[in-house]
């Protein structure tokens, strides 16, 4: 953790010079402010690589805890250690609150690589909680922009099985986001099957919901000017034929516009699949 965080959020700095002690792998535990829910296997597997070369070079952070020592900083290499079989890990101690050792637990993952976009709305919100702040006073501290805050945190308006979808990597943060325009739930969770069973990008998956909101807009919005009931059906005939298309996951392009004299559809469709 760098010392300009420690200050930012009230902290205390490690000193120079901490004992480091050799304590028992079974006597740690989680820390429960974790925002990391999903750790890498893969990147588990490099770490106990490593290990075995160098040992552990640097020490995990814990607190004494009902008994246990809970980690504030390091799961990663306990989780490695654990998966080696060593018994015993290099840690310093430290006496900690619960509302430090939670900043001190988020704010170290947030300066790490790894975190799903819901994972670091989960931290940004516990640090606003815990400090009592404001999305812009958080940003501030964190030196990012108080829109990235914004956007991270409406991550959370998501419905449940969304967010699991991101926490999973299943859809992107762009996907993500291009669901917040839809206000019904069960929509968002329609257009999101759709997303993971055909396997549409970004632009294919905006494309799905500006046609969905367009029809949704037709029902609501009462029409100038009334249409014959052969011209209703051939236009919707036309519309159903562009839902198709675009399900079938082809990135068409589609755009209507009412004339005086008629009504006409304007389609391109890429000669090349990208």
């Amino acid at each position: 953790m760098k010392d300009q965080f420690s200050r930012l959020f009230g902290l205390t700095e490690p000193t120079d010079h901490e004992e480091i002690r050799q304590i028992s792998v079974r006597e740690i535990v989680p820390n429960p402010y974790q925002p990391r829910t999903v750790f890498n296997d893969d990147r588990i597997d490099e770490l106990c690589e490593t290990i075995k070369v160098h040992g552990v070079i640097q020490p995990i952070i814990v607190r004494e805890r009902h008994g246990r020592f809970e980690i504030i900083a390091g799961e990663r290499r306990w989780r490695a250690v654990t998966k080696l079989g060593m018994e015993k890990i290099p840690a310093i101690i430290k006496d900690f609150n619960n509302e430090q050792a939670a900043s001190i637990a988020l704010i170290e993952n947030l300066q790490r690589e790894g975190l799903t976009p819901v994972e670091e709305a989960i931290a940004y919100q516990k640090l606003i909680d815990i400090h009592g702040l404001t999305q812009e006073s958080l940003a501030t501290r964190l030196g990012k922009g108080q829109s990235t805050v914004a956007n991270k945190l409406r991550l959370l308006h998501l419905p449940e099985p969304v967010q699991e979808a991101l926490l999973s990597r299943t859809i992107s943060e762009r996907h993500a986001r291009a669901l917040l325009v839809i206000k019904e739930e069960k929509v968002q969770l329609q257009v999101l099957q759709e997303i993971i069973q055909r396997g549409w990008n970004v632009k294919q998956t905006e494309q799905r919901i500006k046609l969905l909101l367009e029809k949704d807009q037709d029902k609501q919005t009462p029409k100038r000017r009334s249409f014959s009931k052969d011209m209703r059906l051939a236009i919707n005939t036309v519309r159903q034929s562009v839902d198709m298309v675009l399900q079938s996951g082809l990135n068409i392009q589609t755009e209507e516009e009412d004339y005086d004299d008629f009504y006409q559809f304007t389609i391109k469709i890429p000669k090349s699949k990208k």
